[in-house]
């Protein structure tokens, strides 16, 4: 009985120290939004580039310049809504939305993501856009596995899911724009749904 107990406590010390230094409060919802914001937007850019004079996308264009804003959009929507929904999370968990676990994720996250958006925006003043789509997709995928080391594992899968398609999409570059709705669109929505039911069902019930 004793050893029972003894365990039982290891157990619960081990879930302690893993909670206190793991951020676990991200949404599955705001996963969910992130996905649909990025489906609207590429829904529109595709209705704006397919219905212009040229029927495709060049640098110096004003039809890439509407693009890149709506892509912006897209990336500012999502991250208000991520922190709208993950702080309210928070608060039902009793968990600080800063704390030292939030900052080492926040970090780990956007040391590749920074990184790979300088690096895009160097060869798109270069005039070689081609594998845009795949760089964005493989940085992304890398800024999740290493952000996951702080949060929910679960996020890893999305990361490796996000860089096998870049690595598809290097292959096929005139299929950019359906890998990249397939990777921040339909994968979001994926994730995001299995998250929610695995992790935001359950802290509701128990609530």
């Amino acid at each position: 009985m004793e050893s029972k107990d003894y365990l039982k406590d290891i157990s619960e010390i081990k879930d302690l120290m893993n909670k206190s230094s793991r951020f676990i409060s991200l949404s599955g919802l705001s996963g969910i939004l992130a996905g649909v914001y990025a489906l609207i937007g590429a829904s529109i850019a595709y209705y704006i580039v397919t219905n212009s004079v040229r029927g495709y996308l060049i640098l110096d264009g004003q039809i890439f310049a509407i693009c890149m804003f709506i892509l912006a959009m897209v990336a500012l929507f999502s991250v208000v809504t991520a922190i709208i929904l993950t702080t309210k999370k928070a608060k039902k968990n009793g968990e600080k939305i800063w704390d030292s676990s939030s900052k080492r994720l926040l970090v780990n996250f956007l040391i590749p993501l920074i990184t790979g958006g300088i690096y895009i925006l160097i060869i798109l003043n270069q005039g070689r856009y081609g594998h845009t789509a795949a760089l964005m997709l493989i940085f992304y995928g890398l800024a999740l596995i290493n952000a996951s080391k702080y949060s929910l594992g679960d996020i890893k899968y999305l990361g490796l899911t996000e860089i096998a398609l870049g690595l598809i999409c290097a292959f096929l570059p005139s299929y950019g724009f359906w890998f990249w709705v397939a990777g921040f669109g339909i994968m979001h929505i994926v994730y995001g749904s299995w998250m929610h039911f695995k992790y935001d069902r359950n802290v509701i019930k128990t609530l």
